[in-house]
């Protein structure tokens, strides 16, 4: 009875001694939040991570679209400027006095503004058009009116400004600004004006 008792004692102390030692040699789990199973926490952090990540894009694509609109509100303003310029450019006249051709000081200071914009722009090709008023021939006023778009041309080419861009071209008096029978209208007839070839 005695030897069942020890080897059942020595049975129970070796089964105690492996249990002990198989606790022990186990790594030890980090625990979790209290309350949070494990995998929940995990995808918490990942949920955290990508929310972070997509604030963090939605306000660089912010700072993009606020970019993208002050760039175009610029390019719209110079595009507009330059519109602007280009309509001055073509709509300021050069006016002669009667049957002459040669330049007065204002038709000058007209010329020189053009000049100004031709340098900044030295790819645009002008055709300067001679126009008279009514009085005189036909054939007269066309000639008048190329000698004065010639005038205005050799003013420009002097300037600087070259003179494969520029054409000339006379109307006489067939293009009236003004239609009427008096000095008002015949003055504002006198004219160079200018438009665009392509």
């Amino acid at each position: 009875m005695l030897k069942k008792f020890n080897f059942r004692f020595i049975l129970f102390c070796i089964m105690v001694l492996m249990l002990a030692a198989v606790v022990s040699c186990a790594k030890k789990a980090p625990e979790p939040e209290e309350g949070v199973p494990e995998q929940e926490q995990k995808i918490s952090e990942t949920e955290a991570e990508e929310a972070e990540r997509q604030t963090k894009e939605s306000q660089e694509s912010k700072i993009d679209e606020q970019e993208l609109e002050a760039r175009k509100k610029a390019e719209e303003r110079e595009r507009q400027k330059a519109e602007e310029e280009k309509e001055r450019f073509l709509s300021q006249k050069v006016y002669f006095e009667f049957d002459d051709s040669s330049l007065t000081a204002e038709a000058r200071e007209v010329l020189q503004r053009k000049v100004r914009w031709l340098r900044e722009h030295p790819d645009a090709c002008v055709i300067i058009e001679g126009h008279c008023d009514e009085r005189g021939t036909d054939e007269y006023n066309l000639a008048l009116g190329s000698r004065r778009a010639e005038s205005v041309k050799d003013f420009l080419v002097n300037a600087g400004i070259d003179p494969s861009e520029l054409t000339t071209i006379s109307y006489g008096e067939e293009r009236p600004a003004v239609k009427g029978h008096n000095e008002d209208a015949w003055a504002k007839n006198r004219r160079a004006e200018f438009r665009f070839c392509r």
